[in-house]
């Protein structure tokens, strides 16, 4: 572990070509952190999954011409990528946020059926987390991909995504739901303030009625969807 702590250091000395590097590293890092709790073939697995969920995050990125960096890794708390510019607009924020539990959805359902075609329970157990990965990440509140989809909307519905949190904690505490609660409150104190004739507010938050059905209904179905496949494996 120390040593991959060091080259993991090494890797930021890297001007060109070093983002590259330092995504890989953190992957490999994060794969061999899982490696020590659940072996190595569900650590590869688990990590991949979490891999497409970002690339849909930052291919959808790319579509709106924002600049995005590669997906970053930290063991046990999750991986995120980063973006050098702001959306310019609400519904741009939730199409790049969509992305990452749709094309996350995808991965883990095409593992869900490798795992049926070839009776595999290593691939249903990977299909499985990657199913409550992406149901966990919808929940509606700021910074969760949930909160940042229904922020088209309204930032209004990042308060439906605290009891939503808790209820997760009550059911399975983790450390990782304590950072989530703590970048959350910025977030719904701005939602708190929220007033949407304000000018900042309608040029951000100002899209089209069709829009907000739009990805209102490709939320719902989704979540709805990946709590089906859960209460399907259990």
């Amino acid at each position: 572990m120390k040593f991959l702590f060091i080259l993991l250091a090494k890797l930021f000395t890297f001007a060109k070509g070093g983002k590259i590097l330092l995504s890989l590293g953190s992957i490999l890092l994060s794969i061999f952190s899982y490696a020590q709790l659940y072996g190595w073939p569900y650590a590869t697995g688990f990590v991949g999954l979490i891999f497409f969920h970002e690339m849909g995050h930052y291919i959808a990125a790319r579509q709106k011409n924002l600049n995005v960096g590669l997906p970053t890794f930290i063991p046990f708390v999750g991986a995120w990528i980063q973006l050098k510019e702001q959306p310019r607009d609400a519904e741009t924020e939730a199409y790049v946020a969509y992305a990452g539990p749709f094309v996350g959805t995808l991965a883990a359902f095409a593992t869900y059926y490798y795992g049926r075609h070839f009776n595999s329970g290593l691939a249903l157990a990977l299909a499985q987390a990657g199913f409550l990965i992406n149901l966990f990440n919808l929940i509606p509140l700021h910074p969760l991909d949930g909160g940042r989809i229904t922020s088209v909307i309204s930032p209004k519905l990042w308060f439906l995504g605290v009891p939503l949190l808790i209820g997760v904690w009550l059911y399975h505490p983790s450390p990782v739901l304590i950072l989530v609660a703590i970048s959350a409150i910025p977030q719904l104190i701005r939602a708190w303030k929220y007033d949407p004739t304000a000018p900042e507010n309608q040029a951000y938050y100002n899209v089209k009625s069709s829009v907000r059905f739009e990805f209102a209904t490709l939320y719902l179905m989704l979540a709805i969807i990946l709590a089906l496949m859960i209460e399907n494996m259990k």
